[in-house]
């Protein structure tokens, strides 16, 4: 009905917008049913009579190349030439070459420098290079808080020391670190914290001044610069008996004294091939892994089909 009206108003002379109006149709509706359906992508349009022939676009883009050009945008190019007097296309044609060239993006040659490497603390052997921070642990009420100082060796994972106070003071980390190396015997050549005020604190950097032992931090705003101290203090709040708040100083020093004599003999360590740390710290991996063995090559002998 509708294609009858309309060849009935088109056949008296009613151009074909106005008798679409009339029926309240679209116009395009009419020329896209008059045209048929279309299969396939859509047909690639014929360039204009305005349009860049292939070596005018040849052109352009030699100029977009040329010495003293390479290293400019597409817009500087424009310019530049149109203040000689050439004008070769529109900015926008000059733009659309460039495109299909592959030399729309960054043009100048810029300066570039190597990832920033990130830190990391290296020891092979023992007492060379020690780790230490400092955490809260809660107390019997709220806003009370007890301070946990642990120093750990990261060759061997050993815990040369630690100890609990009511408060974090820099003149007791200073004598907590001191006492800690007398107690081992060997000074090491580096001691790592993050920059806490007790780790960049005048009486600590004094002492290990004083012993010749270099002072690394963390840098700053990184968190994760400190990992063998962070991943220990993980380990002991993670327990599954390690209590939402200690009643008394002494109860938390009685849990902690438990904790580092366990983590220091009887845990065995994935990062140290599954010794204890104090095994590493005191080289008597040798026999452990012999017996490791030969247990291994019993069992072998016992069932060779395994």
């Amino acid at each position: 009905m509708i294609e009858q009206t309309l060849q009935a108003l088109t056949g008296v002379g009613t151009p074909v917008r106005t008798a679409w109006r009339l029926l309240g149709r679209a116009r395009a509706t009419h020329y896209r049913h008059a045209g048929g359906k279309v299969h396939g992508p859509k047909q690639r349009r014929r360039p204009g009579p305005q349009a860049l022939n292939d070596g005018e676009r040849a052109a352009v883009l030699q100029v977009i190349n040329r010495a003293g050009y390479s290293d400019l945008s597409i817009g500087q190019i424009f310019i530049r030439e149109l203040d000689e007097g050439r004008y070769w296309c529109s900015l926008s044609s000059m733009y659309r070459i460039a495109a299909a060239a592959g030399q729309s993006r960054e043009r100048r040659r810029q300066a570039t420098h190597p990832a920033k490497v990130k830190p990391e603390l290296v020891a092979d052997a023992p007492s060379q290079v020690w780790s230490w921070d400092i955490t809260k642990i809660r107390g019997p009420v709220k806003g009370v808080w007890y301070h946990l100082y642990v120093l750990i060796d990261i060759y061997s994972r050993y815990n040369p020391g630690w100890i609990i106070a009511a408060a974090e003071d820099s003149v007791l980390a200073r004598d907590f670190i001191d006492e800690a190396i007398a107690r081992n015997g060997q000074v090491p050549h580096t001691v790592h914290a993050d920059r806490g005020t007790s780790m960049t604190s005048q009486p600590v950097s004094a002492l290990l001044v004083n012993l010749g032992v270099t002072r690394t931090h963390s840098r700053p705003q990184v968190s994760d610069d400190n990992p063998f101290s962070e991943a220990q203090f993980k380990t002991l709040k993670y327990l599954h008996d390690f209590p939402g708040s200690f009643p008394s100083l002494s109860a938390a020093r009685a849990f902690c004294d438990g904790f580092f004599t366990e983590y220091n003999h009887v845990h065995r360590h994935s990062g140290i091939g599954w010794h204890t740390p104090a095994s590493v710290h005191f080289a008597t991996t040798g026999p452990v892994d012999d017996a490791r063995q030969a247990t291994l090559d019993a069992a072998r002998a016992a069932h060779p089909e395994r």
